[in-house]
């Protein structure tokens, strides 16, 4: 799995770092940003804060 982040269009609200750490963070600049791709254990817990997202940024690629 793949995942991506449309920083045009995030607001920084937080909902994906708070679900997922691992993979998204929260940046200097309030956005969101991808820091380590999900492997393993961490694709449900990415899906689930893809799914989670406000403003629907976060983009899943199924391998």
């Amino acid at each position: 799995m793949n995942v991506l982040i449309n920083r045009a269009g995030c607001i920084g609200c937080g909902t994906c770092e708070a679900l997922c750490p691992e993979v998204y963070q929260i940046q200097e600049d309030g956005l969101a940003q991808i820091i380590a791709q999900p492997d393993g254990y961490l694709e449900d817990a990415a899906r689930e804060a893809a799914g989670s997202c406000p403003v629907s940024v976060i983009e899943v690629e199924e391998e």
